[in-house]
């Protein structure tokens, strides 16, 4: 099936571990890319965080679905020559390792580039390759600290909040798959590999076009403002009788429908609401008045008026809400598969429904080491001796499962 798929015949060599690259690749892998992940003896990180199922650490499950996986010693000579032997019988190379420790294991992108000219070859960090900031450690949090996302975040009067789960290093991966795809793309033209420098940081900050909107053309310095939106009204949660209700109002037309619903079509002819810059000049006096209405019936009861009249709404759900709703099945976010060791599990994939790409056909995440012999046997050609020596003297692991 994979031969068949997009990225089919296309063999991504994945150094990375964590979140930021394992969430690229595993999007390489949804649609078709051989991807073999090379860990270090005692696994990715991931494996070893919590929650977990029989043993298996959860995070790694959901970031790691479709690959192989192969655990490499790369400070030994020997771990290192299989590495090179990879490289050259790969189109991409994916890490995020700190700015220099790739170079320093013998896998940065002067030596893979040597090794396969055509290479794409990826480099996630937190503050890029290089400039004043590139030697920094960073996390997720430290990116959306300093990009401004967290100081947009949360309650006027309240601190800066970061957000629900680890942007910087989502964005990050995504546009890493994003720019895979394009440098593959460019290949196919010219023939040349490239390398690819994805910065935590920058994938953050391009996540900010209002605020900069607000910034850069309204001389406007952004501020938190909470579940509202900063330029359009209304725009934001409104309290119900029951709960929270969500209303999405950005024109005229919008505004228009929402006070027929309300019953007050006086408001559309209220000179302080008559345009989406005046309506969030008195956002406050508008909030109260559509409140009115909203305080007064249940969440459930505003969204369906709402939705009767053309005024985009919604409750707000919890992540078990939406994760269990008819919608997310329907749409067939999650896969099922069966993991040798964790059983069956629902795992994510990519979100984007393509024609020929059928939904579900997702391979469960590897055991480590679970596909040495497939590797180093099929396709390096590693003779089974050797790869006994090699294990023995702790060069690859031991393998655990299936073709390990």
């Amino acid at each position: 099936m994979s031969g068949s798929l997009p990225l089919g015949g296309i063999r991504v060599l994945d150094f990375s571990r964590v979140l930021a690259g394992p969430f690229c690749t595993a999007l390489l892998a949804d649609v078709g890319a051989d991807v073999i992940k090379v860990e270090p003896p005692q696994g990715d990180d991931y494996r070893h965080i919590g929650p977990f199922v029989h043993g298996e650490g959860g995070l790694f499950l959901l970031m790691n679905r479709g690959k192989r996986s192969l655990a490499l010693d790369l400070k030994r000579a020997e771990g290192l020559a299989i590495a090179h032997e990879l490289i050259a019988k790969s189109d991409v190379l994916v890490e995020n390792f700190r700015p220099g420790v790739a170079d320093r294991l013998g896998i940065g992108y002067d030596a893979a580039k040597a090794i396969n000219p055509g290479i794409v070859y990826l480099s996630i960090s937190g503050f890029g390759q290089d400039g004043p900031l590139s030697a920094r450690p960073s996390y997720d949090l430290i990116a959306q600290a300093m990009t401004g996302m967290m100081s947009m975040t949360g309650d006027p009067d309240g601190p800066p909040m970061r957000v629900g789960d680890a942007l910087g290093d989502l964005s990050a991966g995504l546009y890493g798959a994003w720019a895979i795809a394009v440098a593959l793309l460019g290949r196919t033209r010219d023939g040349h590999g490239r390398r690819l420098d994805v910065a935590m940081f920058d994938t953050v900050f391009s996540f900010l076009p209002t605020p900069l909107s607000l910034m850069l053309f309204a001389g406007a310095s952004p501020r938190r403002s909470g579940n509202h939106h900063p330029i359009s009204t209304p725009f934001g949660s409104f309290r119900a009788a029951d709960g929270d209700v969500i209303i999405a109002v950005a024109n005229n037309a919008l505004f228009e429908r929402l006070a027929r619903a309300m019953n007050r079509l006086d408001l559309a002819n209220d000179p302080r609401f008559d345009s989406d810059s005046r309506r969030t000049e008195n956002a406050g006096v508008l909030r109260a008045l559509i409140e009115d209405w909203t305080a007064a019936r249940p969440v459930e009861e505003v969204v369906r008026q709402l939705d009767e009249a053309g005024v985009p709404a919604s409750p707000i759900w919890s992540v078990e809400q939406a994760a269990n709703s008819a919608y997310v099945a329907f749409r067939r976010l999650f896969a099922d598969v069966e993991h040798p060791t964790a059983g069956r599990l629902r795992l994510l994939e990519q979100p984007v429904h393509m024609s020929g790409v059928p939904r579900g056909a997702v391979a469960p995440p590897p055991l480590l080491g679970q596909h040495s012999n497939e590797i180093l046997g099929d396709l390096l050609g590693m003779p089974a001796a050797r790869r006994e020596a090699l294990r023995a003297a702790g060069v690859i692991c031991p393998g655990g499962g299936p073709g390990g």
